[in-house]
């Protein structure tokens, strides 16, 4: 089934919600970074709640969201332009843990809880908007709820998740979010915490076949679906950003590219695309820089 988001609202209990499915998007990331199972889980999470908050976007401006929680994972980046397309990577791809007790994968171990959740959102103005909270838990889940919280002032309920198989692959990936409007009572409240509490991982229901829509009415009984997006990992580097990145560097490095190893290699983090620069072409580009 492909990938894709859903935008609704829950007349009755003053909320609106998001679900998306992003198993194939993952698998392809997964592919492209050599990424373990409990980086998978990870990556897999932060870029769902990534898409779902992407949607909350009226300008389809730019955002790119950061978490580094000292742990072994190292820095993770998603970025997109809220048009359904994702591009992410993790610091150290080769990262494996569980827990003893469950043995589930022990994406809060990976990822650490010391350090930070930044989002970054170019709307086309002078300075870009930032946001940055401390991470709770480095669970995914828990660290992005918070900053809808503090940054944004927005009680939101954040549920997302990853299932691997034996062999690292992708069984199921995506999430929901419920955020509570101005309007929200304490009833809403209420009966929002108590579906909550016995509502089986987001996960699981994925794997079972179950929809974002699907998920989303077993939720709520009037869920009101207003908009529907398809997602995909896709990488918008080219050789001329790279050259660019090159330029950047100086012209006494690109020289010494040139006279040691006769030109180079550049990678692209977020897919790892390579792309091969040759003497002739380093020349040519000492040439422009010295016009």
């Amino acid at each position: 089934m492909k990938d894709y988001l859903v935008r609704g609202i829950i007349p009755s209990k003053n909320c609106r919600v998001f679900a998306c499915q992003t198993t194939q998007l993952l698998e392809i990331a997964r592919q492209k970074h050599g990424l373990w199972p409990t980086a998978s889980a990870a990556l897999g999470r932060m870029m769902s709640a990534t898409l779902m908050m992407s949607a909350m976007n009226k300008n389809h401006e730019k955002m790119t969201v950061t978490m580094n929680g000292n742990g072994p994972i190292g820095t993770m980046i998603a970025t997109t332009n809220s048009d359904g397309k994702i591009k992410a990577f993790v610091a150290n791809p080769e990262v494996h843990y569980t827990y003893n007790d469950t043995g589930k994968l022990a994406v809060g171990v990976a990822v650490g809880n010391e350090g930070t959740l930044q989002v970054i959102k170019d709307m086309g103005l002078k300075e870009p908007f930032v946001g940055t909270v401390p991470l709770q838990s480095g669970e995914i889940g828990d660290d992005f709820s918070y900053y809808f919280m503090i940054s944004e002032q927005t009680p939101s309920v954040v549920s997302v998740g990853v299932l691997v198989n034996d062999t690292n692959e992708i069984l199921s990936s995506g999430g929901f979010i419920i955020q509570l409007l101005p309007e929200a009572t304490e009833d809403d409240i209420i009966y929002i915490e108590n579906k909550m509490k016995d509502f089986p991982p987001v996960s699981s229901l994925i794997h079972d076949g179950k929809t974002p829509e699907d998920i989303l009415s077993m939720l709520f009984d009037d869920v009101e679906i207003l908009a529907k997006q398809d997602l995909m990992f896709e990488c918008d580097c080219s050789k001329e950003q790279m050259k660019n990145a090159l330029i950047t560097v100086g012209k006494d490095e690109i020289q010494t590219m040139i006279n040691e190893d006769h030109g180079c290699e550049m990678t692209c983090h977020f897919c790892n695309t390579k792309y091969q620069f040759s003497e002739s072409e380093l020349n040519d580009l000492l040439l422009e820089l010295n016009v």
